[in-house]
């Protein structure tokens, strides 16, 4: 008898239209503004609130006031235009067909390259103050030393930043910075023609992304796995050159601005302004690869728990025990505060606020955006896209979006506005550790082997989402990069063969390799919206690790001394290099020991899987 053969799982909820979906499911957008009336109005203030400070040009020299003003404008455009964007942006995301949205985006898209080309002359013109001038004025100013981080950081960089005309001409290529992307959105998303899948149960779907991940999370059929990786991929493989033309932009992009600021690299540009070392990412690289055998241990278990002969990409996410439990909404939204117990009362009482108030968009629909995010509005509340399927990996999805806006909360709540935007590199911490205190609150309520093997599955599969494959990814987009940087061609068939090669150096012979796993590059939207963006969730991976240990594995002052530093991080926003602001949270990225540390974690959690699995057999082989 197979003890681990299980029915097929209950399919994922129907692809509904948006007019047929509650509002209480769809996020409230005039929070923002009531009306495009409205918007018009905030549009119209930018403009002229841009062209004022245009007009700041020359004055910096003249005193701390001047210099102070010009900041303080700069504020004010920069409030506003989290509310002009947003209201945009948020609305077009709801249906990425809508021409006209998608005009009203560009045209703020528009006004901000505008505000780019205008304000270009600030940093060189701040620049030919003399530092001990500025000090001075810090000292005489107590408004303009609340800026003191922000000029300080500018005089470090100063070696790569323009003169005027320079920063002008740099300027002007923001127009068309943005272009890779959006084509790429236009090519996957809005222009995409989802194919139509038959099920081996007769079942007929549309192929989304959201219908894609589904099956691979919750169909018990080998086969109806493998045709769906293949029906999905073959929309990236017909148009694979298209997709590395466009990654090929991404990548001259930035080698060319890397170029013009007086980098060595891309990598070096892309981490000089949060004072990170390029160290950090090599170093993750090499100590990840070092490290890929409990990763390797734990797809051999699978394949001896699934019973496959095979065992194929499509195959890495199934769960290992029979799950037919579907996950609601509305049930994660009372098991979810309940989670954060360990960080308080009102950070508890924020969250059912955030839960429950009109900031999240819930579910997939017809042209709706893929995946999911946090979107900070500054002077209104963060807002939360999901495309949620009642699937256990749906529920921490939103665990993980959920870390992000209370980080926007609490940083918006505490700093001013010039330091309310967190880095990049610290943005993944709390998303993270939400996950992980999730889990927790998930295992302790387990009622028996079956759950806590699921369970136990879903924390090795978020080290091995969070972290190996992010690490991957980091290690493809530095080749990648590397490549324009030697002069190198870039092709479709270039950019296939490494991202086949370092996933047959991440997984070794535990993977049968399907061609199509070949293309996979080319739908990772991170690649053409924010690059080296990636490894930071590694990093953060890491880092929130170690700060879970902290918050749960100690007790008394000790543990309430955790939790403060762990709430001043998300408090701080970015009114520090992130690294700085770790170490104070009691995190050392620089010490390599930070990420073996997240490799010898993946290894117990492996063990403890495989007693667990051990446990099962042995209980059910004795009732038979």
């Amino acid at each position: 008898m197979d003890t681990f053969a299980p029915a097929e799982a209950a399919a994922a909820p129907p692809l509904r239209d948006r007019q047929a979906i509650a509002d209480r499911f769809k996020w409230n957008l005039s929070h923002i503004f009531p009306d495009w009336d409205a918007w018009k109005r905030a549009y119209d203030e930018l403009e002229l609130k841009i062209a004022a400070y245009a007009a700041l040009q020359g004055t910096l020299a003249k005193g701390p006031d001047q210099l102070l003003a010009a900041f303080k404008l700069s504020d004010e455009i920069g409030q506003l235009s989290y509310k002009v964007w947003y209201f945009v942006a948020l609305k077009y995301d709801e249906d990425q067909r809508d021409n006209e949205m998608n005009a009203r985006r560009q045209q703020v898209q528009i006004l901000f390259a505008k505000f780019a080309q205008l304000s270009a002359w600030f940093s060189p013109e701040l620049l030919t103050i003399p530092l001990p001038t500025a000090q001075e004025w810090l000292a005489q100013n107590s408004e303009l030393a609340v800026y003191r981080f922000a000029i300080e950081d500018l005089y470090r960089q100063q070696e790569h930043v323009l003169d005027e005309k320079g920063e002008h001409l740099l300027s002007l290529s923001s127009r068309f910075s943005s272009a890779p992307y959006d084509a790429y959105a236009a090519l996957s998303t809005a222009d995409v023609r989802h194919p139509t899948l038959r099920l081996s149960n007769g079942t007929e779907i549309t192929l989304t992304y959201g219908q894609y991940r589904a099956i691979l999370a919750t169909n018990r059929n080998q086969q109806d796995r493998a045709a769906a990786f293949v029906a999905y991929h073959k929309q990236f493989e017909s148009n694979v050159n298209t997709y590395a033309s466009l990654y090929n932009g991404v990548l001259q992009r930035d080698w060319f601005h890397a170029q013009s600021r007086g980098y060595r690299s891309t990598l070096d540009s892309a981490l000089h302004g949060n004072n990170i070392p390029t160290t950090v990412v090599e170093n993750l690289i090499a100590t990840t690869k070092a490290g890929t055998e409990p990763l390797r241990r734990y797809h051999r278990l699978r394949k001896l728990v699934l019973g496959l002969e095979s065992y194929h990409t499509y195959d890495t996410t199934i769960p290992l025990v029979e799950v037919d439990e579907r996950y609601p909404y509305e049930d994660v939204l009372e098991w979810l505060p309940e989670s954060v117990a360990p960080l308080g009362g009102e950070y508890q009482r924020q969250l059912r606020e955030a839960l429950n108030s009109g900031w999240i968009d819930v579910y997939e629909s017809p042209g709706k955006r893929s995946g999911a995010y946090s979107a900070p509005v500054y002077g209104v509340h963060p807002y939360m896209l999901l495309n949620h399927n009642d699937t256990l990996d749906a529920v921490f999805t939103l665990a993980h979006e959920a870390g992000h806006s209370m980080h926007t909360l609490l940083s918006h709540a505490h700093q001013p506005f010039v330091y309310s935007d967190y880095t990049i590199f610290i943005a993944e911490v709390p998303s993270t550790l939400s996950e992980a205190l999730f889990l927790e609150y998930m295992l302790a309520r387990a009622k028996g082997q079956r759950e806590r093997i699921v369970l136990l599955q879903h924390a090795i599969d978020g080290i091995v989402g969070t972290f190996y494959t992010q690490v991957l990814f980091a290690d493809y987009e530095l080749q990648a990069h590397r490549l324009v940087e030697a002069g190198q061609p870039v092709t479709a068939d270039v950019l296939s063969e490494i991202y086949f090669n370092l996933f047959k150096t991440y997984h070794g012979n535990t993977i049968d390799y399907d061609d199509q796993s070949r293309v996979t590059w080319a739908r990772i939207p991170h690649f053409y919206s924010t690059p080296y963006y990636v490894y930071q969730y590694a990093t953060c991976f890491a880092s929130s690790a170690q700060l879970m240990k902290q918050l749960t594995g100690t007790s008394g002052a000790e543990k309430a001394d955790a939790i403060h530093r762990y709430l001043t991080l998300l408090k701080s926003g970015g009114s520090d290099h992130p690294m700085a602001l770790l170490q104070r949270a009691g995190v050392d990225l620089s010490r390599p020991e930070t990420v073996r540390a997240v490799v010898d974690q993946l290894d117990t959690l492996v063990t403890r899987l495989e007693g667990e699995i051990k446990s099962q057999v042995s209980t059910l082989e004795s009732q038979l």
